[in-house]
């Protein structure tokens, strides 16, 4: 009898919640922002900023509300997630506050707009709406698994939601790309909420398909080629992400969506070929697009020659002042609140708020927001390999693989290796669907973790079994 009870008391016991981690990392996440935020008070003004009370409340009300959530419907769960996504998201609205006390930046919206309005209260609001979306996720996904039901209504919402910016009267331009949309006065970009449920149905298709797409009819190189009847699937997803950059002008959302599946691929099959496939045509359509679609060639040239009078003159200098802030930032950076990142312009608090990051905290600064990025994506493949299912394996690796590509594509336009691609900087960057979509992939990361390091309940003590230890002789 004290045997078996003693192995029920371990099962029962299983894993450790790790939520008191949790709740002193985040404690770190919002003093880290706050103290930043204090200095960027002092290096405008001279004293300590009028709403470092309320900051301090909201970010560690927002903080709490999610820590609590996570440690009722997700004790087993990631215990680095949240604190991570919170650190980032306060940094990102200290920098948009900075960047909205510009004088530079308030007169450039006034002859643009005729006014000037603060995005750091908006940017506050769409972070307590991500954080309710994280809350209504963990909630109300008890178990990830349910999600593998929904494969092909996953399909046809992803392209409802990436065809909606196509729709006249509801789409909107903005600065030549085609991926905004405008309801009740607000702006979304469904590509941003796109890529998670596009996630959805790549795991849940190549969870039933993965053994024929891993079936290969020759070998060539040292690289096993796919039959040809297999390379339907990525053809098709190829042919849509091209579509997406010819009728939407977005590289962007082109190479999420293309990447995340290639990269899903390789995973299920764990055949390098689709990766050489997949890296092959996604340079024959960037090119074949770039040729004759003028806003990618325009994009193109002006990474090519950031500095040169063609480019200057049709007001394409934005990779040139971002390089020139990178630069005398130098490594330490000129200290918050110093720099002159302002002179970007109009997107100096979305697509190229990572430039006044290293002006201001210098080259040491955009390591350290660079590694936080990392340790999200590093976090999620470690939830992936703890996943107990294949399509939880595949959903967990394909949004750490969303993200990373979004950050890679991001920073590297930014920083001048790849062309501009219009994507915002995940949790940093002024926007709010951004902001939201990327809460809500937290969330679904940590269910997903909650459900990998959950202790398998434990069996029932058969009372037959212990009334025979007991009785014998």
């Amino acid at each position: 009898m004290s045997s078996t009870t003693h192995t029920s008391t371990i099962g029962a016991i299983g894993a450790p919640s790790r939520r008191n981690t949790e709740l002193a990392l985040l404690a770190f996440a919002v003093v880290i922002p706050l103290f930043a935020y204090i200095n960027v008070g002092l290096a405008l003004d001279g004293e300590l900023p009028s709403g470092m009370l309320g900051y301090g409340m909201g970010l560690g009300l927002l903080a709490g509300v999610g820590h609590i959530v996570v440690r009722k419907f997700a004790a087993y769960a990631d215990p680095l997630l949240l604190p991570l996504a919170t650190v980032l998201n306060g940094l990102g609205l200290v920098v948009v506050w900075r960047l909205d006390q510009s004088e530079r930046l308030q007169n450039l919206a006034k002859a643009q707009f005729g006014a000037f309005s603060p995005s750091a209260p908006n940017q506050l609001m769409y972070s307590a709406i991500g954080i309710a979306l994280f809350v209504v996720v963990l909630i109300f996904l008890k178990d990830h698994r349910v999600l593998q039901r929904y494969t092909y209504i996953s399909m046809v919402g992803a392209l409802v939601l990436l065809l909606l910016p196509l729709v006249p009267g509801l789409g909107k331009n903005i600065y030549g790309a085609k991926i905004w949309i405008s309801v009740g006065g607000f702006s979304i970009q469904p590509g941003e909420f796109a890529k998670i449920v596009i996630a959805v149905f790549f795991a849940g298709y190549l969870m039933v398909k993965r053994d024929a797409l891993a079936l290969a009819s020759r070998r060539f190189m040292g690289l096993y080629l796919p039959r040809g009847r297999d390379l339907g699937p990525i053809i098709v997803v190829w042919a849509m992400s091209i579509l997406i950059l010819v009728f939407e002008t977005d590289l962007g959302t082109s190479l999420l969506f293309f990447g995340m599946f290639v990269v899903m691929l390789y995973v299920a099959t764990e055949r390098t070929s689709w990766i050489v496939f997949g890296l092959l045509m996604s340079a024959a359509g960037a090119v074949g697009v770039a040729s004759f679609e003028p806003h990618v060639q325009q994009r193109v040239d002006a990474w090519l020659n950031p500095f040169s009078e063609t480019v200057l003159q049709t007001n394409s200098d934005q990779i040139a002042q971002s390089l020139m802030a990178f630069g005398s930032g130098g490594v330490l950076g000129t200290g918050l609140g110093q720099g002159n990142s302002d002179l970007i312009g109009f997107a100096a608090n979305s697509d190229f708020i990572l430039a006044t990051f290293g002006e201001e905290m210098g080259l040491a600064g955009v390591m350290a927001i660079l590694l936080i990025y990392g340790l999200i994506v590093e976090r999620g493949v470690r939830t992936a390999l703890a996943a107990r299912d294949p399509f939880g394996k595949l959903l967990a690796i394909g949004l750490s693989g969303a993200f990373a590509i979004q950050v890679f594509v991001v920073a590297g336009g930014v920083m001048g290796l790849i062309p501009l691609t219009g994507m915002t900087m995940p949790f940093l960057a002024y926007g709010g669907s951004s902001v939201i979509a990327n809460w809500a992939l937290v969330g679904i990361l940590i269910r997903i973790s909650d459900t990998a390091r959950r202790p398998a309940p434990s069996p029932a003590p058969n009372p037959d079994a212990e009334m025979t230890q007991v009785v014998r002789p």
